[in-house]
């Protein structure tokens, strides 16, 4: 008897340990790590590192854990090891929207991810498909189900540079968020 509470608490004390080093996949958390990897290559590989580890199947999470991908890339010098953490990326992110393809943060993050791949790699072929899922979405909100801070990135977004056409600009500026 007098082994069994040393033993019982050891499997406690075991349990709160591992509890501690559980890995948080929270959207807010992800945005920001992301973010963060997009500008410094030691929070990429964290970032990444961290990603990699995920086994779930939340379809929003597989989109980071995809742009996680794609953003390593960036770091890469070899061209071949560019390009396959790029497919690495394209095949996590179809089966993100396999599972919910009308999310709109989803085709938000593969389309910052194709807009700046080279066309000619051929991994840039959904483009006109998630900028029509996001300006729907963009049209919808608050129903659409995002934030209002993400939806004013989304909007920000397309509206910079030669993101969307002129009459796609004009239609998204007149969205009220």
């Amino acid at each position: 008897m007098q082994y069994r509470i040393p033993f019982i608490l050891l499997l406690l004390l075991a349990q709160v340990a591992l509890a501690g080093n559980k890995t948080s996949y929270t959207l807010s958390e992800l945005r920001t790590e992301y973010l963060q990897a997009s500008l410094d290559k030691d929070a990429a590989e964290l970032f990444n590192k961290k990603m990699a580890a995920y086994r779930e199947k939340d379809p929003v999470v597989l989109a980071y854990k995809a742009v996680s991908e794609a953003v390593m890339a960036k770091y890469l010098w070899n061209p071949y090891s560019k390009l396959k953490q790029l497919r690495t990326a394209a095949a996590i992110f179809d089966e993100a929207v396999a599972l919910d393809k009308d999310h709109p943060e989803i085709r938000f993050l593969r389309f910052t991810v194709e807009h700046y791949v080279p066309r000619y790699l051929n991994l840039s072929g959904h483009l006109a498909e998630d900028k029509q899922v996001m300006i729907d979405s963009l049209k919808q909100h608050p129903a659409s189900g995002i934030s209002t801070e993400l939806a004013r990135t989304i909007r920000d977004f397309l509206l910079k540079k030669d993101h969307c056409t002129e009459a796609e600009k004009e239609e998204i500026r007149t969205i009220r968020i």
